[in-house]
């Protein structure tokens, strides 16, 4: 009988939310709006008008693309409510970027509600099992539940893409040196600073090298390539980086020698994963004791005394 006020409010829950989306989709409710109406007219399309007319070109975010399609208005607004409760545009901006993602502001918020839906129905399905196996007592507690997991599926996302954003620069920074290295070979074979770079950028692969074939190709579409090398140290937090790029940047405007100063730079990139290498191998040398003290040493003192307590008990009466 404790478990009926439970299934009455999530049951209740459920209703609430079927009620409010058949009223939101009632026809009277669904009139175009003036600005719709005379959008054709004026020859402008409000930001709305645009919003709604993008969404049947946005990618699919979920395995399940009709369902999403039928759904997305709701989503498309949830994640515009979404991003006037978070806020921080520039910032999931930047990390986009940093991050190599195509995706816009909208798809990721988008994505944010996505993950936030899925573990909040999972959520549901576990209280409801609760609820079945007569586990639970206060409907209260279940509804702060699965409203958690609801904010725990948005931050996930948020700390994902932060995430990815930390890999990436990770692999940019262990392709650095192989990438000053091609450039000085470059160099000092004879080609200037743009040759050079055009030839890595053609041989290479990886993130560092996706990086100078989209400057290249920014200088070729009107941007100065100093402008575009610029824009390479902007799109990460890798002070390495940032220096192999002034230094780029420098040898182009003033025809300095580069191949020095592009081994200096790989050599000391090298040094520095050295220490790094060394500081994550101490940290996991003890994190090994952990199963060693509190695993094996036990399990290796029972199997000593446990012959000897046997002859011991078996000895006195």
């Amino acid at each position: 009988m404790s478990a009926m006020p439970a299934a009455g409010a999530l049951l209740g829950l459920v209703l609430c939310g079927g009620l409010l989306l058949t009223w939101s989709r009632v026809p009277f409710r669904r009139r175009p709006t003036l600005e719709t109406r005379l959008a054709p007219y004026v020859g402008e399309v409000s930001s709305r008008t645009a919003r709604r007319a993008h969404q049947a070109t946005v990618r699919a975010v979920t395995p399940f693309p009709t369902l999403e399609h039928l759904v997305r208005p709701y989503i498309v607004d949830t994640a515009e409510v979404l991003e006037r409760v978070l806020g921080g545009a520039a910032s999931v901006r930047r990390r986009l970027e940093q991050s190599g993602s195509t995706a816009t502001l909208q798809e990721f918020r988008v994505e944010q509600v996505v993950w936030g839906t899925i573990a909040f129905g999972g959520a549901v399905a576990a209280s409801l099992v609760l609820v079945g196996g007569g586990s639970a007592r206060s409907p209260v507690l279940l509804l702060l539940f699965c409203v958690a997991a609801a904010v725990g599926g948005v931050v996930v996302r948020d700390q994902r893409l932060t995430r990815a954003v930390r890999e990436r620069e990770q692999r940019m920074l262990s392709e650095f040196p192989t990438i000053a290295d091609l450039l000085a070979l470059s160099v000092a074979a004879g080609e200037g600073p743009v040759g050079a770079l055009e030839r890595v950028a053609r041989i290479g692969s990886g993130e560092l090298a996706g990086e100078l074939r989209r400057a290249l190709s920014e200088a070729r579409t009107g941007a100065g390539l100093v402008q575009a090398l610029d824009g390479v140290a902007e799109r990460t937090t890798l002070a390495p980086l940032a220096r192999f790029v002034d230094g780029v940047a420098v040898a182009v405007e003033r025809g300095t020698p580069l191949a020095d100063v592009l081994r200096a730079q790989a050599a000391d990139v090298r040094e520095a994963r050295k220490r790094n290498l060394l500081e994550i191998g101490g940290r996991k040398e003890i994190a090994m004791m952990v199963p060693v003290v509190f695993l094996v040493l036990p399990v290796t003192i029972l199997f000593a005394l446990y012959p000897g307590l046997v002859q011991i008990s078996s000895v006195v009466p």
